[in-house]
């Protein structure tokens, strides 16, 4: 069985850079064809595919956020990052972790596995 686990800051000032790491167990995120993407999800709102990294080290990211979104791996920790920088209180959401066989995770059904989830707030 595989899980994920998000962890960082839940509070995160405004200009500041939003740092958060998913820890998968269970299987490798180098596993083949296999995607680990980031979503998050605006209080209100549905979900938003932020990135992926794939399981060759290859990113992708949204174009509405590529210019400030960063993801990078440890594949000796069997972790992968995020950095979304210069945030404001509109990047405020609870922010998943998830794995799936595509690039694009758009729906819960997108996604084979999914972090619980961590709720970042951008406030000063």
């Amino acid at each position: 069985q595989v899980q994920l686990q998000e962890s960082g800051p839940g509070l995160v000032k405004p200009s500041q850079t939003l740092s958060l790491t998913c820890t998968v167990s269970g299987g490798s995120i180098t596993t083949n064809y296999y995607y680990w993407s980031w979503v998050r999800q605006p209080p209100g709102k549905g979900l938003e595919w932020m990135g992926a990294i794939a399981y060759r080290g290859s990113t992708y990211y949204s174009p509405s956020l590529r210019s400030r979104t960063s993801i990078s791996r440890d594949t000796s920790k069997n972790q992968f990052t995020l950095q979304l920088s210069s945030v404001t209180p509109e990047d405020t959401a609870v922010y998943y972790c998830a794995r799936a066989a595509r690039v694009v995770v758009r729906t819960r059904e997108a996604g084979d596995y999914w972090g619980q989830g961590t709720q970042v707030t951008v406030s000063s």
